[in-house]
């Protein structure tokens, strides 16, 4: 017999043997899918619908089941109560944060998104105080906002109503309020170094989205040596971080210990107090990485939601329609909305809370991964294994948002037309690992869309039924497609 058909027979049997007795060793993993040598169940995953697998596969091995991704396993938890259990009865102990290799790739362990245990908690803690110092939930921050939905309408007046991508002008909006906090400073919607930041943030977004950088994560051997897109997510990363190495060494020179300016400052200031520490986390490594996922999660993903928001408003004309009337009776015509008048909304407020559980911006989430050996569901999962958890199951359970395929504010109405808060509403994720930012970008996603229909009736260059509202990508994102909008003055 060829000696290599020896090896990979031999092979495949030891790494079966493996897989076996690391299903039945001091306690047995949740079921799930027999996977191949080497491979894992990767074949049995859609790269570009990642959710509506682990959906199928919930069906026959139950709302907690293993994946292979690989040759590691994987805790897939599917539903409200498995996520809720897990995330929240059970937080610290889900709190890790799982293997994402090609974002890993680039952080370098540093951050806060992709870090784990006294490091994440140290680059948490100070992130939260900081932000909430420069205003994050405050009157403060909210002007800000305010201020910058006026500069978004000047932009939008000058399209003169004819057909435009709102993608790149709808990126410009968050990213300037982040700018603010973070650089303490905003940039001109005309200022080429901030589009072409913005393009490579869009572009970086959709590469971690596409079906390669999902296979590139489960295998991350092809990394080093095949070429691809994410090489080119590297290099766009590489820049953005030198730009705010620049960034940082303006603020050193210009620093003043008694009066930060903003994020930048705060964190000199602590790198300046622990000087002498020789187990400080407050490094310029960690200050530049820190301002790059800030930027990440604080700038794409309230865009990406505005621009599928817009799409679905387009789709339904009559939804646009009822907010319009509800803005101009509450606010009117010539005053700013506030987050005040968000209590005297019910469905504008249901209408964004709407856009969120539909488009289902993150659906798997950021891997999270568990801290220690642990007993859950009497199923044995050993310290480190990753875990995936299907927010799509959440915003798309049936029995919580009936026909959740239908885009229907309803979901967040009681019968009397009053707003009705959900527990399955968890686009920010849930637990310990929520969103940092989710107060300012729910403050967002409700001043920047209200101020635009305000001003705006919207406009779709094709009949609204002819509009495909489906994800072109479902990988990390639920990426939009492509469209066109006129904004007709009111």
């Amino acid at each position: 017999m060829d000696l290599v058909v020896v090896l990979v027979i031999s092979l495949s049997c030891l790494l079966l043997l493996s897989l076996r007795r690391q299903r039945s060793g001091r306690g047995k993993l949740p079921p799930g899918p027999m996977p191949l040598p080497i491979i894992g169940n990767i074949l049995q995953i859609d790269p570009k619908n990642i959710s509506k697998s682990l959906t199928s596969l919930s069906k026959i091995y139950g709302p907690v089941f293993t994946l292979y991704l690989g040759m590691k396993p994987t805790v897939v938890l599917h539903g409200y109560e498995a996520v809720k259990e897990a995330l929240i009865d059970h937080g610290e102990v889900f709190s890790g944060r799982g293997s994402f290799p090609v974002p890993d790739r680039v952080s370098k362990g540093f951050g806060v998104i992709l870090t784990n245990g006294s490091r994440w908690r140290e680059m948490r803690r100070f992130s939260l105080m900081t932000l909430r110092n420069f205003g994050m939930g405050k009157r403060s921050i909210e002007d800000r906002i305010q201020e910058e939905a006026r500069c978004l309408v000047e932009e939008l007046r000058k399209t003169k109503s004819s057909p435009c991508d709102p993608t790149l002008i709808l990126g410009c909006a968050p990213c300037n309020v982040i700018c603010s906090i973070i650089f303490h400073n905003r940039f001109d919607y005309k200022d080429q170094h901030f589009l072409n930041f913005i393009r490579k943030s869009i572009q970086n977004l959709k590469i971690l989205s596409s079906p390669w950088i999902q296979v590139c994560n489960n295998f991350p051997v092809l990394i080093d040596y095949f070429p691809g897109s994410h090489k080119t997510f590297f290099k766009n990363t590489a820049e953005l971080k030198q730009y705010f190495l620049e960034k940082i060494k303006e603020h050193q020179e210009s620093l003043d210990m008694n009066n930060p300016r903003d994020l930048i400052d705060c964190f000199l200031i602590k790198m300046e107090e622990e000087k002498d520490n020789p187990q400080t986390e407050f490094t310029t490594e960690a200050l530049v990485n820190l301002v790059n996922d800030l930027f990440g999660a604080g700038t794409e993903t309230t865009s990406t939601t505005l621009t599928y928001g817009l799409l679905h408003l387009l789709k339904n004309p009559e939804v646009t329609e009822k907010v319009q009337e509800e803005i101009h009776r509450v606010i009117g015509r010539h005053r700013s909305p506030c987050m005040q008048d968000k209590s005297s909304m019910p469905y504008t407020e249901a209408v964004v809370h709407e856009i969120q559980r539909y488009i289902d911006l993150i659906p798997t989430s950021v891997p999270h991964a568990v801290n220690c050996d642990t007993k859950f569901r009497n199923y044995f999962i050993p310290k480190g294994t990753s875990i995936i958890t299907s927010l799509t199951s959440v915003l798309h359970d049936s029995k919580e948002f009936p026909n959740p395929q239908k885009f229907d504010p309803a979901h967040f109405l009681d019968k009397s037309g009053k707003f009705k808060k959900s527990d399955y509403f968890m686009p920010f994720s849930t637990g310990k690992r929520v969103c940092a930012g989710e107060g300012l970008a729910r403050m967002e996603l409700f001043l920047f869309l209200t101020t635009i229909l305000q001003n705006f009736h919207l406009k779709s260059v094709v009949d609204p039924k002819d509009l495909d509202i489906t994800p072109v990508a479902r990988g990390l994102i639920s990426m939009p497609p492509a469209y066109q909008i006129c904004f007709i003055p009111v």
